[in-house]
């Protein structure tokens, strides 16, 4: 069969319904893959449904089964544009801090995102595209907000997600206590691997990259070291051309 990029409607919590696009490689009959959920879908496919810039993640799929064999299903949840930042912001990490040069955070609602990921998407998925079930085959991966969405979501439901993909998250807008009583609550047995990425290309990266590295530091005392694969590109900015370099490596590290 071949590749196919399909176009979802579903039912978001008190706001209708949600775009969800679905990228499905080229596969035989029966054949299934792992999948990864991603937020953002508008940036993840192409450059016209986004205002901007593309991940091509779908280039990068094709790219990873020609050098290993290996593929996935790429999940990708539009956003609310309006409220995008409350919508991937979690309330119950901690107070959010009002930071400079970032919209004022009214309502985080990041735990009704992972409901409707967790409630109405993800068992959508496993029930009409052909992807591997099991937390061994499932990663989440985001940029920004959406880093700290996917980091939030993989540590709370570390039974369904074996990776998670957290890129320029935004944990600057926690604070250093609220960010570690947080993490230390969620440990168990069974972590996610966590991949973390930051550049330091302009000044909200830059400053995103010293949030990071107090989290990632704080990481390295509780967290499985083996668990945690740590990449900083100095030179990459806040943006989707920065997302797009990193995000095939991401892709091949889980999927290896």
């Amino acid at each position: 069969m071949k590749a196919e990029l399909f176009d979802l409607y579903l039912p978001y919590p008190g706001k209708g319904d949600r775009r969800v696009r679905v990228y499905v490689p080229e596969h035989d009959e029966g054949e299934t893959f792992p999948v990864i959920y991603m937020t953002d879908g508008q940036n993840l496919f192409d450059e016209e449904s986004s205002a901007w810039g593309c991940w091509f993640t779908r280039e990068a799929v094709e790219a990873e089964r020609k050098l290993s064999g290996k593929a996935a299903v790429i999940v990708g949840i539009h956003n609310d544009n309006h409220w995008r930042d409350n919508e991937l912001t979690p309330g119950s990490i901690g107070e959010v801090i009002s930071a400079e040069d970032m919209l004022d955070y009214t309502s985080p609602e990041g735990e009704i995102f992972d409901s409707f990921v967790m409630d109405v998407v993800k068992p959508y998925i496993e029930a009409n595209f052909p992807v591997k079930k099991g937390r061994e085959n499932t990663a989440f991966c985001g940029s920004s907000s959406g880093g700290l969405q996917s980091f939030f979501t993989a540590l709370i439901h570390p039974d369904s997600f074996s990776a998670a993909g957290v890129f320029s998250p935004a944990f600057l807008l926690y604070s250093e206590d609220d960010m570690r009583r947080w993490v230390l609550s969620k440990l168990c047995d069974d972590l996610p691997y966590l991949y973390i990425y930051t550049g330091a290309g302009d000044e909200l990266e830059q400053r995103i990259f010293q949030s990071t590295e107090a989290v990632y530091n704080m990481l390295t005392e509780c967290y499985p070291y083996d668990l945690l694969n740590e990449v900083i590109l100095f030179e990459n900015s806040h943006n989707e051309k920065a997302w797009a370099e990193i995000f095939p490596d991401f892709l091949h590290t889980f999927l290896s």
